[in-house]
């Protein structure tokens, strides 16, 4: 099961200070759990900021995730929210892009073009099967499929919920579920086919030690 903390500090409490001193705390107890991806999802922050701070997340990935399969690589991997750029001037291993985002394609040339050996993780968003068939077909790593459960301001009747995450999750990609995922509701998304959870409000608003143990359980 592949486990993604999709990070939001402006839902913690405090000012900016304890805000991101709390987000990076978050950051080092899921990667110390083992979460496989940390999405730095912090869309209000100017680039330099935002470089800044992904900087910083980089360093306590790496401080805190217990080693990968090859024994020296972190467990955990970062993607950036949207930006090759600052995804790739911090060293992280990928993006994650919007629906409407660039092409995954253009990731790669922009890696590529970067001179990165590594071949760039992309994940992309989606909100319909026909959404994460195209995904596939562009090579896309995985697919983040939302609203299942939740979403501000989204009309109940507009929700995928667990039907829709059903084909989705048909296509030949893995595909995580997001929107209103709870401890008593991940496992039917994980019945219906997802490969795996990602979240902010329930890694942000709980234990992550507690809730990687429980969904790993």
């Amino acid at each position: 099961m592949l486990l993604c903390y999709i990070t939001d500090r402006t839902q913690l409490p405090g000012d900016e200070n304890a805000r991101r001193h709390a987000v990076l705390a978050k950051i080092a107890g899921a990667t110390r759990c083992g979460v496989d991806l940390i999405q730095l999802r912090e869309k209000d922050l100017p680039t330099r900021e935002l470089e800044g701070l992904a900087r910083t997340v980089l360093r306590v990935v790496h401080e805190n995730s217990p080693p990968g399969t090859d024994n020296r690589e972190p467990a955990t991997r970062l993607l950036i929210n949207s930006r090759s750029d600052v995804a790739i001037a911090c060293g992280a291993d990928g993006v994650h892009l919007r629906s409407d985002d660039i092409s995954p394609s253009e990731v790669r040339k922009i890696w590529a073009l970067a001179g990165h050996s590594a071949r760039a993780l992309v994940s992309v968003s989606c909100h319909a099967a026909a959404d994460v068939a195209r995904a596939a077909s562009e090579g896309v790593d995985l697919a983040v499929f939302a609203p299942v459960f939740e979403k501000k301001d989204i009309p109940p009747t507009s929700l995928a919920g667990l039907n829709g995450l059903r084909e989705a999750c048909r296509q030949k990609i893995p595909v995580l579920a997001l929107g209103g995922i709870t401890l008593k509701n991940a496992r039917a998304c994980l019945d219906a086919g997802a490969a795996g959870i990602a979240a902010i409000r329930l890694f942000q608003e709980n234990d992550v030690a507690e809730v990687v143990r429980y969904l790993r359980g």
